[in-house]
Order: structure tokens, then sequence, then C-alpha cells
């Protein structure tokens, strides 16, 4: 009787024993041990400004288009391209990343760079097509959806180094700055509706490729350069500012073809077309074999 009173007793405090939190710690691979961070899950104000600065301009080019103001429609998409390229930027800089912002961030990008470029589109000279203007505008609207979920999706399995299709700010400013340089040169839209039409769909299917384009993300800003450099921006700067529509345009244009060119690049050396990673080990082999051939 003695042994089940003990028991009995042993059994009732584990019905009420507390269980242990999971710790937190993670051990590194030289054995140094380190807290893991938990993901943000919160509302800031800092970054998510800069990307309600961004939807409003996209929602402000759709009734500019409607308006028939293109040149304040495009220009108002090319603004909204800054400011994209700043709230991830702050969001890092201030340690402010969260799921919320990254969510938010896309459907801005939506607005902006999706349904705002192809009703602009439209409304400039899409609309003379009849069916094939509208179709080709909802191509583009849902290629650039389409390109967005794949990049949520597929962000942890990308090389970094490229970008898997032309990201949809490239895209819009493909179609935006070649609407934005007829806009401004005063030229007749009638007679250019096919090319508006062609460029359309071009940009819209190259986001939904397995193109790869350069992300620029590797560059160092903080390493020192040639003193050649600050003139070729200086040089830069006064272009744009002279002519912003021309300029802005060619170097999408550029940009665009620089994609294919890799593509092509890649497919004549025998390495795979497509950018996405299948292992981890294989980027840094291709760093050695490089080094070894410097």
């Amino acid at each position: 009787m003695a042994f089940q009173r003990r028991q009995t007793k042993a059994n009732f405090k584990n019905f009420f024993k507390v269980i242990k939190k999971p710790s937190n710690k993670v051990v590194g691979p030289t054995g140094s041990v380190g807290v893991k961070k938990k993901p943000r899950r919160g509302i800031y104000l800092l970054p998510n400004a800069f990307t309600t600065a961004a939807l409003f301009c996209g929602f402000y080019a759709i009734v500019m288009g409607m308006d028939g103001h293109f040149d304040k429609a495009t220009t108002a998409i090319f603004i909204a391209m800054v400011l994209d390229s700043l709230d991830g930027r702050v969001a890092r800089l201030t340690n402010t990343q969260s799921e919320f912002g990254a969510q938010y961030d896309s459907l801005s990008d939506m607005v902006s760079f999706g349904a705002a470029p192809a009703l602009v589109a439209y409304e400039w000279g899409l609309r003379g097509l009849g069916q094939w203007g509208w179709l080709a505008a909802f191509v583009y609207c849902a290629c650039a959806a389409l390109r967005l979920a794949r990049f949520n999706t597929n962000i942890a399995v990308v090389d970094k180094r490229y970008f898997q299709g032309i990201p949809s700010p490239a895209a819009a400013g493909l179609v935006a700055g070649f609407i934005w340089a007829v806009t401004d040169f005063k030229l007749d839209a009638t007679n250019l509706r096919w090319i508006i039409w062609t460029i359309t769909l071009i940009a819209g299917f190259t986001m939904v490729s397995n193109v790869p384009f350069y992300s620029f993300k590797e560059i160092n800003l903080k390493k020192s350069v040639p003193f050649a450099v600050p003139l070729v921006l200086v040089l830069a700067y006064v272009l744009i500012v002279s002519f912003p529509s021309i300029v802005l345009f060619s170097v999408f244009v550029l940009y665009c073809i620089s994609g294919y060119a890799i593509f092509l690049w890649r497919w004549r050396k025998g390495r795979p077309v497509s950018i996405v990673q299948t292992k981890v080990e294989d980027h840094e082999h291709d760093h050695e074999h490089e080094s070894d051939h410097d």
C-alpha cells in the first residue's frame, strides 16, 4: 500500500508539472551559442509610409491616365519606382522589417507597376485597337500579378544575383517610358498603337519568363571607386535632367536586352538558364572555379 501511495503522489505531481518553453538559443557551426531572432509581426510607420506614397503614385497615375494627362501619369509611375526602391532599404537600415510590410509592398507594386501601366497604356493607345487592345492590357496586368506571386514564393530558392524574369518596375518603365517619350515629343499616338501593343506584351511575358536579369545586389556602395565614376554619374544626371523621357526609356530598353543577352550567354556556355537554386554549394563552386581561372 505504501508503494501505491508513493506512485500515486508521483503521478499527481507529474500531472501539474509545468512544461518548459522551447529554448530560443541556437548553436552555430563553430560551437558559438546565439539567440534565434523571432520574426517581427507588427506595423512600422517609416517604411510603410514610403510604400503608401508609392501606392498613391500608382493610383494617381491611373487617375491622370483616365483624364488624358499622360505626362503626369507616366511621371507618377517613375516616382513610384524611386519610392519602391527606398522602402526596403529604409526598413533594413532601421531594422523595421515585418511580414506586413513585405505583403503591403507587393500589393503596392501590383497597383503601381501592374494595373497603372496597363490602364495608362490602354487609355493612351490600346483603346483604339478594340478587343486586341484591352487583351494586351489584361495580359500585362495578369503577368505582373503572376510575377509578384512567383517572386514571393521563390524568394528563398532564387539566386540573389539575378531576378527571375524582368522586375515589375522595369517592365512598367518600358511601357510608361515609351508613352512618356512619345508624349514629350508630341508625336501622334494613332500611328504608334501597334508599337505600344507590342511593348506591352513583351514587357508582360518577360516578367513571367525565366530570363535572368542582374539584380545589382552585389554592388558594394561602401567600396572605394575610381575618380572617373563620379564624373560618369554627373554626366548621367545631366542627361536625365535634360532628356528624362528618352534617357529613362533607353535605360530600361537596354536593361531588357541585357537579360536576354545573359540568357543566351548562359545557354551557349552550357550553364542552366534557370536561376532557381537546387544546391547551396553550386555558387560556391562557381566562385572557386572562377578564382582558379583568374
